[in-house]
């Protein structure tokens, strides 16, 4: 049934396999999520070109096993990338789509439409999904969408933030702001634990978000008065459900090779419908101790059929597990927090129903339920709960200059408290220099060439003079 609101702030969860809508509502005095054309509350991050069409969501994924190679998904991994990033790379490898290197080292994804190739950034097709999203949700208010809220994963750099903005730009949205994923997810779960009269004056939240692409770990204090505090964050933007799928579609090639001498991994078809099954195998194990992968005329006629156990998963994933484990052992140490003062733990993501990784920490809507929250906030929308809302976050990387020799001088560390202004001396590195190039990264290598660049400038009017004399101050 239509719904109408006076206003329209959504809070959208942009993912990597997935990605879902949500919106206050003052009558019900909640968060719902919005349904797409499906009557689904989550829609898949894929995009497609056949001869006839564009499809996006669900049409796209539908026919992902007969049009591999003009079926786009992982979009979020590429998002702010350079096309030479070495992880960018290995993700090509691995792509049955076409990604070639554009103007500037940006990444561009190759397309066959209308008979004709076509070139589309990342920011393009994230805004198709973006767009997709927007379009539900106005269907289902019966009213205009404009002003949202987009989360993003903790650890994304600013040039990754800055493509997620653009994409929401290009799907006709005004991005009232960015959050970080397992920060959303906190205010999900402290919404309703703040009204509580028992609530402690503060309680630690340890946010585990282990999504489809990107894994995300926060701590995190939230207050009676309705503070939330990030005290640190961390994760990777490279690991989750799609590279355990890739760890077992990897096995499953090499299994085929070795029992019919055949190399499947050039044939984005049987690699495609491998893909597939490996996914279903993945959600099957997370219920039961094993099961099996059959796949009829994968190819040259051959089936393929084999049986997987869930210690054999593990096994082939105990690299990213252990990966998982680091994090939140970092994470912890920069929030200066013990285990033991942690009150509560939040899973969030799809890939934490694995029991492996339930094991290691001792639900797909949480994020865009929190974005939805400070939508609503940031329009002084919703109850006194959601009013009283200050979110309090942090620098997920730090931010330098380069210093003489290519090393990362760092002005303002990761996990600062935002917002923040540091400043920091250095020396002129010549006799009578009047002028200083400033180059900006962002990251946690030792050398600015390993670390992500961001912008630069020059400072003039340096008074000239022996080297070392001139201080001057780089300010962040």
């Amino acid at each position: 049934m239509s719904r109408s609101v006076k206003t329209t702030p959504v809070g959208i969860d942009l993912g990597t396999t997935y990605s879902c809508v949500a919106a206050w509502f003052d009558q019900h005095n909640r968060v719902e999520i919005l349904p797409n054309e499906q009557g689904n509350n989550i829609t898949p991050s894929c995009v497609a070109c056949n001869e006839k069409e564009l499809l996006v969501g669900e049409g796209a994924k539908n026919q992902i096993t007969r049009n591999p190679t003009h079926t786009v998904f992982d979009v979020k991994r590429i998002m702010g990338s350079r096309f030479n990033d070495t992880s960018l790379q290995k993700d090509i490898e691995s792509w049955p789509f076409k990604v070639i290197q554009g103007s500037s080292d940006k990444p561009m994804i190759v397309l066959e439409h209308m008979g004709a190739n076509k070139e589309f950034s990342a920011e393009e097709l994230s805004s198709m999904i973006l767009k997709k999203l927007k379009e539900a949700a106005e269907a289902y208010l019966g009213t205009t969408v404009r002003d949202a809220v987009i989360t993003v994963p903790a650890y994304f750099s600013d040039k990754q933030r800055q493509a997620t903005k653009d994409a929401g730009a290009l799907a006709g949205l005004n991005v009232m702001r960015l959050i970080n994923e397992p920060t959303a997810a906190a205010i999900a779960y402290g919404l309703d634990k703040i009204s509580d009269p028992n609530h402690p004056q503060q309680k630690n939240v340890f946010v585990f978000d282990l999504g489809g692409g990107t894994f995300d770990v926060s701590v995190l204090t939230i207050s009676r008065d309705g503070t939330i505090s990030v005290k640190a964050v961390g994760g990777d933007t490279h690991l989750g459900g799609e590279d355990f799928d890739k760890a077992m579609v990897d096995y499953c090639v090499q299994e085929f090779k070795k029992k019919q001498k055949k190399d499947i991994s050039k044939s984005a078809r049987a690699m495609g419908r491998l893909k597939v099954a490996c996914e279903k195998a993945k959600r099957d194990l997370s219920s039961t101790a094993e099961t099996s992968i059959d796949i009829d005329c994968l190819c040259d006629g051959i089936d393929f059929s084999m049986k997987v156990t869930r210690a054999k998963f593990e096994d082939l994933n105990a690299r990213f597990f252990t990966k998982c484990i680091e994090h939140v052992e970092n994470c912890l140490r920069d929030g200066n927090m013990h285990k033991n003062n942690v009150d509560d733990i939040v899973l969030v993501g799809g890939s934490t129903r694995i029991p492996k990784v339930q094991q290691i920490i001792n639900a797909d809507e949480a994020v865009a339920y929190g974005a939805a929250v400070l939508a609503a906030n940031l329009s002084g929308n919703g109850n006194k709960a959601v009013k009283d809302l200050i979110l309090l976050d942090v620098t997920p990387l730090s931010l330098g200059i380069s210093a003489d020799g290519g090393y990362m001088s760092v002005i303002i560390p990761r996990n600062t408290p935002i917002p923040i202004m540091k400043e920091k001396n250095y020396h002129t590195l010549y006799d009578n220099q009047v002028s200083i190039s400033v180059r900006v990264y962002q990251g946690e290598c030792g050398e600015t060439k390993d670390n992500i660049f961001l912008d630069e400038f020059t400072l003039y009017g340096v008074p000239p003079g022996p080297k070392g004399k001139e201080k001057n101050e780089g300010l962040l």
